[in-house]
């Protein structure tokens, strides 16, 4: 045998020329130092949403006197009237949880519409229209929902119906303005600045669905439909709750939008067509204030403080919703 022949492995295998059997699964000192620093710099961006947020929440809570948030819950908005936070928490959730379901209905009919019914090419040519709602700016939806279905609510829809909704106490009213402006403007608008999200998630959900689902289902003899309504929709669930809780917070927080349709009055609503207040819209306009008065930039800040918790508290617990539906899925499994 040759001396200057390297020694064989067991098995008469020969080791590969510069590898040496003692140290072929070690990585080289340098790699392992590059790879060490890739992990804490790819860190550093993974911790910068929950900074952004601690961030937000110091900052708020410093700004405003927690101290005075009982006072704010009686505070003189005009001489002879004391208004709380609750006034525009109301008028908040009743123009965000309509316009959130009627958004939902109207995304899930355009999803199904695009995955199940709608030919492909038909279907390619409709989807970025959708998609663009999300790119206009608020303040294009006030001016034209001010300019153009303000006057249509105001001298033909909300009298219709009030009419034709009479016998409901809450719908029937003899005071519209003919402006339109309240909280059906709102709703409407606000609904429209939501679809586009809710569209968005349920279509990619039911596109997800495994296509020997469907391919199963119409096999059996089941209709698009009912695999649609037993497989397709119970399958994308999750999808379905994420575009829930992510329209709400649209509708919940929008500003500019809300501002110049809701009618900007100090009061709940006392019909369906009465104007009213919500907390982004009045933080909106009375920013001005918070400028020139102590008091009214702690008024705002404790204002930003409940919108910001409510927010929050959304978030949360849509997340946990979805993580329970994930759950429970693995478990059925």
């Amino acid at each position: 045998m040759d001396a200057s022949a390297p020694p064989s492995e067991p098995g008469g295998r020969q080791p590969l020329p510069g590898l040496s059997s003692s140290n072929s699964g070690a990585t080289p000192p340098p790699q392992r130092s590059l790879l060490a620093w890739l992990r804490y710099t790819a860190l550093v961006p993974a911790l910068i949403p929950a900074a952004i947020i601690v961030a937000v929440v110091w900052t708020i809570t410093s700004a405003s006197h927690l101290t005075s948030l009982p006072g704010f819950f009686g505070f003189n908005w005009a001489p002879t009237t004391s208004w709380g936070i609750g006034l525009f928490v109301v008028g908040s959730f009743m123009t965000a949880v309509p316009a959130l379901v009627f958004s939902m209905l109207i995304g899930l009919g355009l999803a199904v519409a695009s995955t199940t019914y709608l030919p492909r090419l038909f279907a390619n040519l409709l989807d970025p229209f959708v998609d663009l709602l999300a790119g206009i700016p608020s303040v294009i939806y006030g001016i034209w929902g001010f300019v153009v279905i303000g006057p249509y609510f105001g001298l033909t829809l909300n009298p219709w119906l009030s009419d034709h909704l009479q016998f409901l106490p809450w719908f029937h009213s003899s005071d519209i303005n003919s402006l339109g402006l309240g909280l059906p403007l709102a709703i409407f608008v606000l609904t429209l600045m939501a679809l586009p999200i809710t569209t968005l998630l349920i279509r990619d959900s039911l596109r997800a669905v495994p296509r020997d689902l469907w391919e199963s289902g119409l096999a059996l003899g089941a209709t698009r439909w009912e695999v649609l309504r037993r497989v397709a929709i119970p399958y994308s669930r999750r999808g379905i709750m994420s575009a829930a809780f992510l329209g709400f917070g649209r509708a919940f927080g929008e500003t500019v939008a809300v501002a110049m349709l809701i009618g900007s009055t100090a009061q709940v609503a006392p019909s369906f067509y009465g104007t009213g207040y919500t907390m982004a819209a009045a933080m909106f306009e009375l920013i001005d204030s918070a400028y020139t008065s102590a008091q009214w930039l702690s008024v705002l800040t404790e204002m930003a403080l409940v919108l910001l918790a409510i927010s929050l508290a959304v978030n949360i617990a849509g997340r946990r919703l979805v993580i329970s539906l994930s759950t429970t899925e693995v478990a059925g499994v």
